[in-house]
């Protein structure tokens, strides 16, 4: 039998869940992000060092760009076994899989040792580390919605959003305090491995935390109810859909949706955290301390807004909070980098700051506001897929495009227009979908439609199923 809302909130307690995401997410950016700052300020040097040194950077980038293209296919993945066996048992797999590929990569050889085996191993390991995340981001934000309560889901959900800008300040802090300590030569002969390896130590922790959390509440009560479905028709009644033909089927409008919310917020990060790196210190020739200092600074205010942002959805809705930091964003792009081009590490500071602040504004809800488009068994695919998939097409060449346009130019406004269409295509795609704060996660229909949110003054009673209503898709 299935079973009862009570009993399948009877699960881990909520502040648990949210920090074993948190932390597991965190872990997660860290390896990855690690990967992007290194690339802007290390691995031109040492797996391309036969090129100039724009060149180099953009060389360097493309490896990044690289592990994007392996997002989609985790998502499909992790999505599809996700949506099957649950959200637990696949964070535990991804955890694994960044954790290794992130310390195979501080034990690489470089370009002088092994020639060009070094550059092809390192983009090996950059797309497990693709497969990974692209199966982590669905599972954790997810695993959090499905145990918390539809009032206040933005905040609690918003939590493990932090997990990018904590893991951002985690790389840049640990390449900040090694840049600091020891001198340009020995920190690219031996000291930016040191960060790679220590994420052997990371995942240890994270893999404590999460075994320690429950599976899912509402995914146990949906599986519970298709097998009672299943057991309860004919033999010869068809199987099952896969949770991708499901997503397909039923909700590509929502799909396209959050493809086209994720171009402005993951085109403005790369550009405003990663780029912004080797744009200071190659073009406006800031020393590296100063930049990494600046991102530092910057990701722990996002990190602070996150859960602020997340909280605001809640009282007014998911599409007004995110449209602020669309706008804000795409018209914050042409002041960005003038601000840059001052070399005042106060100015730089702001620029970065504002930036993601704005970003946080659309990061923040994301996870409540893709989590509320899909049903419950084909959830786990679809706000995979639709984030992932956008990924490719916005985070992957964003360091890239960047590069190119200002290697082309000389400029940094083609960059500016660049961040400013994206922008202005993620408002056009927020505006298209429907409100989804106050909807009950298990009420979702497989076709997509919904009951409208209930009022503030319903109270706690919103909180259960609807009455004469499936639980599930």
């Amino acid at each position: 039998m299935a079973s009862s809302p009570d009993e399948a909130r009877a699960s881990s307690p909520l502040w648990k869940v949210v920090g074993a995401s948190l932390i597991g997410t965190t872990i997660e950016w860290y390896d990855y992000f690690l990967y992007g700052t290194a690339a802007a300020l290390v691995f031109g040097k040492v797996f391309f060092p036969n090129s100039d040194p724009l060149t180099g950077t953009l060389l360097s980038f493309l490896t990044y760009a690289i592990g994007f293209a392996a997002r989609p296919l985790g998502a499909l993945v992790f999505g599809h076994f996700g949506d099957r066996i649950g959200r637990k048992r696949l964070l535990v797999v991804s955890l694994l899989l960044m954790g290794g590929a992130t310390t195979l990569i501080g034990a690489l050889p470089t370009y002088h040792q092994v020639g060009v085996a070094a550059p092809i191993m390192l983009t090996a390991l950059r797309l497990v580390q693709g497969f990974a995340l692209g199966g982590e981001w669905g599972g954790a934000v997810l695993l959090v919605s499905e145990h918390g309560d539809q009032r206040r889901r933005g905040f609690w959900a918003s939590w493990p959003q932090g997990g990018a800008p904590a893991g951002n300040l985690l790389a840049a802090g640990v390449l900040s305090l090694l840049t600091t300590v020891q001198s340009d030569a020995t920190f690219l002969a031996w000291g930016w491995r040191v960060p790679f390896l220590l994420s052997a130590l990371l995942v240890l922790v994270g893999m404590w935390i999460r075994l320690a959390v429950d599976e899912s509440p509402l995914f146990k009560q949906a599986l519970a109810q298709a097998e009672a479905r299943r057991a309860a028709q004919h033999a010869s009644a068809p199987a099952e859909q896969p949770p991708l033909v499901a997503v397909l089927r039923h909700h590509w409008r929502e799909v396209l949706v959050a493809m086209g919310a994720r171009l402005a917020e993951n085109i403005s990060y790369y550009v405003m955290t990663t780029f912004v790196l080797a744009y200071a210190v190659g073009h406006v020739h800031l020393p590296k301390q100063t930049a990494l200092n600046a991102v530092l600074i910057a990701s722990a205010v996002q990190f602070a807004l996150i859960p602020v942002f997340g909280a605001l959805s809640d009282r007014v809705g998911r599409k007004p909070v995110y449209l602020v930091g669309a706008v804000g964003v795409g018209i914050w792009a042409f002041a960005f980098f003038g601000l840059v081009d001052t070399r005042s590490f106060g100015s730089l500071v702001l620029a970065v700051t504002v930036g993601l602040v704005f970003h946080s504004a659309m990061y923040a809800p994301q996870a409540a506001f893709f989590s509320e488009l899909f049903a419950t068994r084909m959830r786990y695919s679809g706000a995979s897929i639709g984030a992932q998939f956008a990924s490719v097409a916005a985070g992957a060449p964003a360091p890239l495009i960047a590069t190119a346009l200002l290697k082309d130019y000389g400029s940094s406004t083609p960059i500016s227009v660049y961040v400013a269409i994206a922008a202005v295509l993620t408002v056009l795609a927020v505006l298209c979908a429907r409100e989804t704060r106050g909807r009950d996660l298990g009420t979702i229909e497989p076709a997509g439609t919904v009951d409208p949110a209930p009022s503030p003054a319903e109270g706690p009673a919103a909180d259960a199923p609807s009455a004469g209503k499936p639980a599930v898709a």
